[in-house]
């Protein structure tokens, strides 16, 4: 009888425990944007086949910002490769234009990006080799700036430069 109520005891205490670590991990944003860029439409498809192998994760440091100009945060969303490769895809989720939440931007070949947010511009940034550099060590980086255009509805390149590497 000692044994059963030692038992129940445990397994009281540790369904809510069970319960919680699962709500904590399935309720995060982090699973949320990994599952929509699982689903979306346009996900390259090596990102989407990575994803569900678990070779490449959803960064669980997201930026919210207001990129469209309508009052509500939309969502700055890397993929990172958890290695050399760092950052290989940037995705910008919004609800810009209806309710349901939507991929307004994709750039799915990258190599070690950076992201920076700047009020409503995006800047993306990725390294510039050249022969025998350290990955570590790359003497440029091409810097990207993006905004938002209502004409266009979407974000759009508004400048390129040529920057030395810090």
């Amino acid at each position: 009888m000692r044994r059963a109520a030692v038992a129940a005891c445990c397994g009281a205490l540790a369904a809510p425990a069970i319960a919680s670590a699962q709500t904590a991990i399935t309720g995060t944003p982090q699973s949320l944007f990994t599952h929509e860029i699982a689903t979306d439409p346009g996900t390259a498809p090596d990102v989407r086949a990575a994803l569900k192998a678990r070779r490449v994760f959803v960064d669980e440091d997201i930026a919210f910002t207001d990129l469209t100009g309508d009052g509500r945060q939309d969502a700055v969303v890397r993929v990172d490769s958890g290695g050399a490769g760092g950052a290989i895809a940037v995705y910008v989720f919004s609800s810009h234009g209806g309710k349901d939440l939507h991929a307004i931007y994709r750039n799915q070949h990258l190599f070690r990006a950076l992201v920076a947010l700047n009020g409503a511009t995006l800047l993306l940034s990725t390294p510039r080799y050249q022969a025998g550099d350290e990955l570590c060590c790359p003497p440029d980086l091409l810097e990207r700036t993006l905004t938002w255009s209502d004409r266009a509805g979407r974000l759009v390149v508004r400048s390129t430069r040529v920057v030395a590497a810090t």
